[in-house]
């Protein structure tokens, strides 16, 4: 309930779901705080470190994107394909939180990633996602690769849950519902909400002031 649509809850729209819907989308608000399943006591920080860091989420609440990633794979819903010069996901997604480890140590002499400064964290991700890890656990990977495989499944986790949807205006769940404006995009739907603002958020990105 902050940003953009600071009065805005898709749950008001809760009584248009039929129950399968509602099932989906409650499930998803009860992992946050669920014990993990897949990754192992102490590969949680790091998961968890990893996940804050990449989606900027400095505080409580959070979108339970960690619970998330451990639901679907401990699950064995992967994503129907592979890359050829990658293991499986879940090898790589231990792979990655091993490599954030052993980069940490390597550059600022921590424990761990999540022992690393936010400052810290940053500048492994930055090497991550331009590439540029190597060494060690890294050696098993297409690093780029990993990069793109591991934030799909944060992005996918952080964006189907209920609070990003507030956080963007998404009306959520169209069934059985439907929608009734098919016009331009500016156009809005009954349960819709205009921003607070105006602004242009993907110029305010490209422009680099956020």
């Amino acid at each position: 309930m902050v940003g953009r649509y600071p009065d805005f809850d898709v749950f008001d729209a809760v009584e248009t779901w039929d129950h399968a819907t509602r099932k989906v989308i409650e499930d998803r608000m009860a992992l946050a705080g669920r014990p993990l399943r897949f990754f192992t006591p102490e590969e949680e920080p790091t998961l968890r470190a990893f996940c804050d860091t990449v989606m900027a989420q400095d505080d409580e609440p959070r979108v339970p994107v960690a619970e998330f990633v451990d639901d679907k794979l401990a699950a064995g819903r992967l994503d129907g394909y592979q890359y050829a010069d990658m293991p499986d996901d879940r090898e790589t997604w231990r792979l990655v939180l091993a490599g954030l480890d052993e980069a940490a140590r390597d550059r600022f002499g921590a424990e761990g990633f999540a022992a690393a400064d936010p400052t810290g964290r940053e500048e492994v991700v930055d090497a991550l996602a331009a590439g540029k890890l190597s060494g060690g656990s890294w050696e098993r990977l297409n690093v780029t690769r990993a990069w793109s495989v591991v934030m799909h499944a944060v992005l996918t986790g952080f964006y189907s849950h209920p609070w990003a949807w507030n956080e963007i205006g998404f009306g959520g769940p169209a069934y059985p519902r439907g929608f009734m404006r098919l016009g331009p995009v500016s156009t809005l739907e009954p349960f819709e909400s205009p921003g607070a603002t105006q602004e242009d958020p993907v110029r305010i990105v490209a422009e680099g002031e956020v």
